[in-house]
């Protein structure tokens, strides 16, 4: 009973809270169009070029190449060419709701996801990107996308949605994953997507619940951490270590391909948004109320740091000089 409770709980956060904010964002950042006596007409609208784009919530980053690029609401992208020092924004993005994931597969070529199943492809380094999907009878928000070469990728959602692509994402198709043990459906929130060194993929959810392919993402099939709520981030790291992070500052770890799972103790309770291994082998987690959580064990032990202003951060990514960016509801800001 107890577990239920905490997981009906979690559940409500999660999708209040999806990628560290809110998903009735949506409703707010991609405008209806009113006509007198007529039901409102969704449509989709370039993001506004605007002097404050720095200062938009920010919910993904990744690096292309030597540049750092993050999304984030209203369909705000920055680039920043000098290790995050300075940020400008994208010239061309053809839509205006929240943009929550984003992968680059190489220095040129990335993709970006987000509310109203949006999906955005670049081939000039986020300069400009073109629209590939979007569904505006449903808001099924996507929340995480991974690439493993310039031609097949995912991307995962709200209410277990998978999609696939084998075409660099002219074209997507649903994957109908299976309902988790003592479930009968596919209905768990799908938050972040990762890969590991050895090709084995994995995608961070809810219920304490790690999807796992051993097949180039051809059959899923769950694994259980033991933890009741929800991962929001995660992170293979260089030696195949798997890394998970979520509601209350809970850290999972597993150091053989997710069949078992270790819970790590870490110095505060703040829910985990964004994970990210250094060029120097050290591991960085961000979360809300300020907190910044460090390993340098590959995920063994955590120490941690708590910013004076309790900032709400939500993204980190490495730089090429190794060291990490952080981005918060008010865009990006300083590691403190």
């Amino acid at each position: 009973m107890r577990d239920t409770m905490i997981f009906d709980q979690d559940r409500t956060l999660s999708t209040l809270c999806a990628c560290g904010i809110a998903l009735v964002l949506s409703m707010t950042v991609m405008p209806a169009a009113y006509a007198a006596d007529a039901v409102p007409a969704l449509r989709v609208q370039k993001a506004e070029l605007t002097a404050g784009a720095t200062h938009t919530m920010i919910l993904a980053a990744a690096r292309a190449g030597r540049r750092i690029v993050a999304v984030g609401e209203r369909g705000v992208v920055l680039l920043s060419d000098d290790d995050g020092k300075s940020y400008r924004q994208a010239q061309a993005v053809p839509v205006a709701s929240t943009l929550t994931g984003v992968w680059f597969s190489n220095e040129r070529s990335g993709w970006a996801v987000g509310h109203w199943g949006a999906i955005l492809r670049t081939t000039d380094a986020g300069e400009t990107w073109v629209a590939q999907r979007s569904d505006l009878e449903t808001d099924q928000p996507l929340f995480g996308v991974y690439f493993k070469d310039e031609k097949e990728g995912w991307a995962v959602g709200l209410w277990s949605l998978m999609l696939h692509t084998t075409d660099a994402g002219q074209t997507w198709t649903p994957i109908a994953l299976p309902p988790p043990p003592g479930a009968k459906k596919a209905d768990r929130n799908l938050y972040a997507i990762f890969a590991d060194p050895k090709g084995g993929m994995f995608v961070a959810c809810e219920q304490g619940r790690v999807l796992r392919s051993a097949n180039g993402g051809v059959t899923w099939t769950y694994t259980e951490t033991g933890y009741p709520g929800s991962f929001w981030a995660g992170v293979a790291l260089l030696d195949s270590t798997l890394l998970v992070g979520g509601l209350r500052g809970t850290v999972y770890r597993s150091a053989n391909g997710g069949d078992s799972w270790t819970a790590i103790s870490t110095p505060f309770k703040s829910s985990i948004t964004g994970m990210a291994q250094l060029a120097d082998r050290t591991v960085v987690t961000v979360g809300l109320d300020g907190a910044t959580l460090v390993s340098h064990d590959d995920g063994v032990t955590f120490t941690g740091v708590q910013r004076p202003d309790r900032a709400t951060l939500t993204a980190v990514a490495a730089t090429s000089a190794g060291r990490p960016v952080v981005f918060s509801v008010d865009g990006p800001t300083e590691s403190k």
